[in-house]
């Protein structure tokens, strides 16, 4: 379920990850950081293109900055147009003409996509709903597996954001190991930080 605009990003050189063992149920304060470092995957070889990337990723950047709306202020709206809805993946996309956040949320066993104004809040071209049944084996299992937690995503983005002094610009599922983990990309000055969240219990879930 990973967005163009998070492919973007994750490719873009100044992105560094930072792994934290649990999301808090405490203060932000209490969370460890147990790796940090250059993902494997951004050691690959730069292309001819790699110049114009960064650049495209500078202006995405700058378009967030400069939005109204945060991505948790979009997550809340989007969650809003169904009670019980929780957000499965978001991200803020800034190549149109209108910055907005494209939201994926999760209710009554559909995924709803919502685009979301970045400067208004307002919703973009209605809704569009997809059944879950619809979806490949590995993302309907992450998404059971959603369900069965009892954090968020949002609670995901606001430990982020307190662990890499930052703003989220995008959030999603992510399986590693067999564990399913929320992946937040940060921007922290001007950096990009990857910011991996285990929930407490997805580890015995996922056996």
């Amino acid at each position: 379920m990973e967005t163009k605009t998070v492919r973007a990003l994750k490719d873009w050189k100044q992105l560094f990850a930072i792994t934290l063992s649990a999301l808090l149920v405490a203060a932000p304060a209490h969370a460890v950081v147990t790796t940090s470092g250059t993902p494997a995957a951004l050691h690959d070889e730069t292309d001819g293109d790699a110049e114009a990337d960064r650049q495209a990723v500078s202006r995405e950047i700058e378009r967030f900055r400069s939005s109204s709306i945060s991505l948790s202020q979009a997550m809340a709206i989007a969650e809003a147009r169904h009670a019980g809805a929780t957000t499965a993946d978001v991200s803020f996309d800034g190549a149109s003409g209108v910055p907005v956040y494209r939201v994926k949320t999760l209710h009554n066993d559909r995924i709803w996509r919502h685009t979301i104004n970045a400067a208004t809040g307002e919703l973009i071209g209605g809704e569009a709903a997809l059944p879950l049944g619809e979806l490949d084996t590995e993302d309907r299992n992450n998404l059971a597996a959603l369900g069965a937690i009892r954090h968020r995503l949002a609670d995901a983005v606001r430990v982020a954001e307190r662990a890499a002094s930052g703003k989220a610009i995008s959030g999603g599922l992510v399986r590693e190991r067999g564990r399913l983990n929320f992946a937040i990309v940060v921007i922290s000055g001007d950096d990009l930080k990857e910011v991996i969240l285990e929930p407490p219990g997805a580890r015995t879930k996922q056996r």
